[in-house]
């Protein structure tokens, strides 16, 4: 695509908007969006956005906010929401993301009542389920629907299960405490896991559900013993006083295993001397699993004769057990070994210091509970998040990855995008990836093409394949002569990158180079590259090469030049 070209483009789209011509201006507009040239849409988009055009407010409020400019995006959607039922989606579902609910939800319902704009319909839907109200949203979703509104089905199908299965335990419930039935009582207690995977997503879910677990708990110091773990898996730190209260009382009326639980909670929390207390406990109610654990503490906290007591116990015949000897019997010879493990006897200390205002030392005890298996992401994030506010390399990315696995995508996003731009690898092929996956495919392969010169061989086939898809083929070849020449054959994306190399050579000439490297990638392009990507993806499947029809394209190209040679030495004679 010429300069020329994307200029007449632009300035049409520019006059459109300046005759108020809203089709004709989008018409301009979707050239941009569809032929991926963003960079060069933005300032013609901002112009249009001056003279008043709505569909352009819409289109850069939605990339801004894709390249972390939430501030603009939101004063581009506010300044047209009300009449455009686009941007009052897209302003309810940034606010959403904000948790600014009360706002979202105004502006959701507003798009779907001026402008039946069905996704707001849902997500306002799913807002209402999130805030605790599934019945609301179900019945929400399935008011005025029409024969096109097949969408809203499924998301009411999910909310009404969330009610039925409330509905049961509530009625189990019912009968137990009628009957004084403890047993009845955990039965329908237990029914509640199902919700497990949804209070995430939805977190007002947890009110409900924790006044059903409450109601077991008073029948059943088994079935208190999950209301503890359900509060230590969807609550914050002030709920940690009740659910270690519910696990004492479990193992003081015998429950299996609640000992065992307090100390791995307790562990979680770096409060490695109830742990301790709570594992002892448990292994004199006669459980075994707890020895392995008491051993792991006290490796961890360098007492190392308990440690070898409680491994040593488990025989020679444990290989596990054996290879933890060995392990401690390095720590104490203090080698390269010894210098690599984590010295959690700091964790007191530290946590002294981040309660009283040190946040490099919140982020260091953060840090060493994250790597302490079964961490609880809940109770890391505060700790960690001083030290990520202000600026801390390895808190951004951590503290990134806490938010994943909680689920919070904006959290995450927002401090991979800082940690990032602090030049971490990692954040950079997340920054890439999920501008990729919005389709801003020019601001993918900069994030990507950073991440390679950081070191990343997959970013540097990732950022060569974009540069091959767009035709900026000498631009592509470093990349992916990197990402081939470092690689091996155990890399997962090796034929992909031979794909997309031989292209590029092809491209420049280079046809002898291309032959190898496209006939490698033909081989086995079905099974190595097409089937580990989505096959309904369209978008993705239209710019994907053809390792066969870039070969032919090579035949031709090689035939041309043994024609022209032929041609040549018939002239010479």
């Amino acid at each position: 695509m010429t300069t020329e070209h994307i200029r007449t483009r632009g300035e049409a789209m520019v006059a459109a908007a300046l005759d108020k011509d809203g089709r004709t201006a989008r018409r301009h507009s979707d050239f941009f969006v569809f032929g991926h040239h963003i960079d060069e849409g933005i300032p013609y988009w901002e112009r249009a956005v001056e003279a008043g055009d709505i569909w352009a407010h819409y289109t850069l409020a939605r990339y801004r906010k894709i390249r972390g400019d939430r501030d603009t995006a939101e004063a581009l959607y506010r300044a047209v929401a009300e009449f455009d039922a686009g941007s009052a989606y897209g302003l309810g579902v940034l606010l959403h993301e904000d948790r600014r609910n009360d706002e979202a939800a105004e502006w959701l319902r507003h798009a779907w009542e001026y402008g039946r704009h069905l996704e707001a319909k849902i997500e306002l839907g799913k807002l209402m389920a999130a805030e605790g109200r599934p019945a609301e949203a179900s019945a929400f979703l399935m008011s005025d629907t029409g024969l096109g509104d097949i969408a809203v089905f499924r998301w009411s199908q999910l909310f009404d299960s969330f009610v039925e299965v409330f509905d049961r335990a509530a009625a189990g419930l019912d009968t137990a405490e009628a009957d004084g039935d403890g047993e009845a009582a955990l039965k329908a207690v237990q029914g509640l896991f199902d919700l497990d995977q949804h209070f995430a997503d939805y977190p007002g879910l947890t009110t409900r559900a924790d006044e059903l677990y409450a109601r077991g708990s008073a029948l059943s110091a088994e079935a208190g013993m999950y209301h503890a773990m359900f509060l230590t898996e969807t609550g914050d730190d002030e709920e940690w006083p009740r659910a270690r209260d519910l696990l004492v009382r479990a193992h003081e009326a015998g429950v299996a295993k609640a000992a065992a639980l307090l100390g791995n909670k307790c562990e979680q929390r770096g409060e490695t001397a109830e742990a301790e207390r709570a594992y002892l406990l448990a292994v004199e109610a006669g459980e075994e699993a707890p020895k392995w654990n008491l051993g792991m503490l006290y490796t961890r906290l360098g007492r190392y004769d308990e440690a070898e007591r409680w491994f040593g116990g488990f025989g020679e015949d444990d290989k596990d057990a054996v290879h933890q000897l060995a392990r401690i019997a390095a720590l104490r010879e203090g080698g390269p070994r010894a210098s690599d493990e984590p010295d959690y006897r700091l964790l007191p200390g530290l946590r002294e210091r981040a309660g009283a205002g040190d946040a490099r030392a919140g982020y260091e005890y953060a840090n060493l509970l994250n790597d302490w298996g079964g961490k609880n992401a809940r109770h890391l994030v505060p700790w960690m998040e001083p030290a990520a506010r202000a600026g801390d390399a390895y808190a951004l990315y951590d503290l990134a990855q806490l938010c994943k696995e909680l689920r919070r995508f904006t959290d995450r996003d927002k401090w991979h995008r800082l940690s990032a731009e602090a030049g971490d690898q990692h954040s950079c092929h997340h920054m890439g990836w999920l501008s990729d996956f919005h389709h801003d495919y020019q601001e993918s392969e900069r994030w990507y093409a950073r991440a390679a010169a950081l070191g990343s061989r997959l970013d540097s086939m990732l950022a060569g394949k974009l540069m091959v898809q767009r035709g900026a083929y000498e631009e592509a070849e470093p990349f992916l002569r990197s990402a081939w020449e470092e690689g091996d054959d155990n890399d997962a994306f090796r034929t992909e990158t031979a794909g997309f190399y031989g292209t590029a050579l092809r491209h420049l000439g280079r046809l002898d180079e291309a032959m190898n490297l496209l006939t490698t990638a033909a081989e086995t392009w079905y099974e190595d590259v097409l089937s580990r990507y989505d096959a309904d993806d369209l978008q993705l499947q239209a710019r994907m090469i053809d390792p066969e029809a870039e070969l032919e394209a090579l035949d031709e190209a090689l035939d041309a030049e043994l024609d022209a040679g032929l041609e040549e030495d018939d002239e010479e004679e």
